[in-house]
């Protein structure tokens, strides 16, 4: 039995993937979630082998929910929207199916489904891409324990390389982050600066920059991180603040 889950803010939309699933007796539907903080959740305690993913969801949509999940079932987006199936289909999604759609189109899907996941019962799919041109965030979820929370540019201090993975400081604390520093530095507005190869930090959250031996300079935070950085990264600095 092939278990899947709904993760869908709107009631009639998850009404209409529950009857036409249910007509696949090969499928199991083994919960149904109403936003992105439940799909987790869900994702976590059933492990299901395919969920059916809405991408507009209020607070946590659909790719920044794909970011939390580890690791990924196969994924079918369901969206009024035509513009993610780019991206959508960049993390090796099944299928897209555009609202409204038909029986047809749903069987369809369900079809590439089945093969996907007898081809490869422990499907990988990539996280949204990161060479994607897009608007800058304006969010950043993470996690911590078993709390999801959102941050918001504002709060984030300064972003630290950490081996495969990155680790985000805002005021208090630190949250780790399956991420590239490049994503970032892509990504984020353009208050944040690359100034060494492990460091991006939030320029408007700069109290001082000293000089720090010979060609090495330090930058302190608001929350008192100190970063030490190269002469270049104290020019750009220097630029981008227009000093």
């Amino acid at each position: 039995m092939i278990k899947a889950i709904i993760i869908e803010d709107e009631l009639p939309a998850r009404k209409v993937l529950k009857h036409y699933l249910l007509r696949h007796t090969n499928f199991s539907l083994v919960a149904e979630c109403a936003n992105g903080f439940e799909g987790v959740k869900a994702i976590n305690e059933h492990k299901p082998d395919l969920i059916f993913l809405d991408i507009q969801m209020p607070k946590l949509n659909g790719f920044e929910m794909l970011e939390l999940v580890e690791p990924m079932p196969a994924v079918i987006f369901t969206t009024a929207y035509d513009e993610y199936a780019i991206r959508a289909f960049e993390t090796n999604a099944v299928d897209y199916l555009l609202k409204p759609f038909d029986e047809n189109r749903f069987d369809t899907a369900i079809e590439k489904a089945m093969k996907r996941i007898q081809d490869n019962p422990a499907p990988r799919i990539n996280k949204a891409s990161e060479t994607t041109v897009a608007k800058p965030l304006d969010q950043v979820v993470v996690s911590s324990g078993h709390k999801i929370e959102i941050l918001f540019p504002e709060d984030i201090f300064m972003i630290e390389a950490q081996d495969d993975y990155v680790m985000i400081h805002t005021h208090e604390n630190q949250y780790l982050k399956k991420k590239t520093m490049q994503y970032y530095e892509q990504h984020l507005d353009d208050y944040f600066l690359r100034v060494h190869r492990s460091y991006i930090i939030n320029i408007q959250k700069i109290t001082n920059i000293e000089l720090y031996g010979k060609q090495q300079y330090q930058i302190k935070l608001k929350n008192n991180l100190s970063v030490k950085t190269s002469k270049s990264g104290y020019k750009k600095i220097k630029e981008k603040l227009m000093l």
